[in-house]
């Protein structure tokens, strides 16, 4: 004969280990940091003079992951990056863009930071950097600041 609740312990037992599962699952896409970035010539070390400017949105998951996008305009782009390094120093390319339409550069998609990457971004140590032929060091930049 069966016992009701042994079954009721089961069925609470399942129900738990679902809602757990939803809430942790849950926290890894709520972590996920949104970023606003704003470029500009002035950013770009050393300064540039340009009319040109960007604006955009980078996105960095817990476990690392990045998407996102920047449109510039008065650009004409040859290349864009996401760089590593303070406000006011120039560094590495850690994830190069992709031209996604006439202006807009997009993260690849499968792009990760490494875990020293990942700490240069939470104490806003990476920047959007877009080159051109004009400025091939970079026309306009913006710094990512979580």
């Amino acid at each position: 004969m069966n016992n009701p609740s042994r079954a009721a312990r089961a069925g609470l037992s399942a129900l738990f280990a679902s809602a757990l599962l939803t809430v942790t699952v849950g926290a890894g896409v709520a972590s996920a940091q949104q970023v606003k970035v704003t470029l500009s010539g002035d950013q770009e070390v050393p300064a540039v003079k340009t009319a040109g400017a960007g604006t955009g949105t980078i996105s960095v998951a817990a476990d690392k992951s990045v998407s996102g996008s920047v449109m510039t305009t008065g650009v004409a782009g040859t290349m864009a990056h996401i760089h590593e390094a303070a406000p006011g120093k120039n560094g590495p390319v850690v994830i190069p863009l992709s031209k996604s339409g006439d202006s807009t550069w997009s993260v690849p998609a499968g792009a990760k930071l490494t875990d020293a990457q990942y700490n240069s971004f939470k104490a806003g140590n990476l920047y959007v950097n877009v080159h051109s032929a004009a400025n091939p060091g970079g026309e306009v930049r913006g710094q990512l600041k979580p």
